[in-house]
């Protein structure tokens, strides 16, 4: 697995945690992996109604993982993963097929990671949030409400960016 980025908008206070847990697991291994009680996936198309499915997915997730405190702020950086991988999409249609959009999330108690992998190789790049646009405030959004976030290239292109979220539990 290459090594990816962390937000670096607002410098979290556990990085060097957020970067062990994505490197120990690994996000290749992960998106193959369904049937665990602590994970759930979910492909997603890559049309604009993909976002409410990955939103109604996290939900429900948390509820049964008896997170429901987490859903709004889950819900709306997911949201905002899947927006961005559905907008980006069509520059790696051709690897569409292979690479599909899907939504991960692993119960690491005491935290809960969310991912959103995507064929794009484009790296996520954070800019300044212009708050009059409807553009632009995504990762700030990602970055505000998760405990940390960041990216991962996967081995066979495409990336998988994810964010950190820490249980009241």
């Amino acid at each position: 697995m290459t090594a990816g980025g962390i937000g670096t908008m607002l410098e979290p206070v556990s990085a060097a945690h957020c970067l062990e847990v994505t490197r120990e697991i690994g996000f290749q291994r992960l998106l193959r992996s369904s049937g665990r009680e602590d994970t759930t996936t979910c492909p997603l198309r890559p049309q604009a109604d993909s976002v409410r499915t990955a939103r109604d997915v996290t939900r429900s997730t948390l509820r049964r993982w008896g997170f429901e405190d987490l859903g709004d702020d889950a819900a709306l950086v997911v949201s905002e993963l899947v927006t961005n991988a559905v907008r980006y999409a069509p520059h790696a249609a051709r690897r569409l097929d292979s690479h599909p959009i899907v939504l991960m999330l692993l119960r690491l108690t005491p935290h809960v990671l969310l991912a959103v992998s995507d064929p794009s190789d484009d790296i996520p790049r954070p800019k300044e949030p212009d708050f009059v646009s409807e553009h632009g405030r995504g990762l700030y959004i990602v970055d505000t409400y998760s405990t940390c976030w960041g990216w991962d290239v996967l081995d066979e292109g495409g990336k998988a960016v994810w964010a950190l979220f820490r249980t009241r539990n």
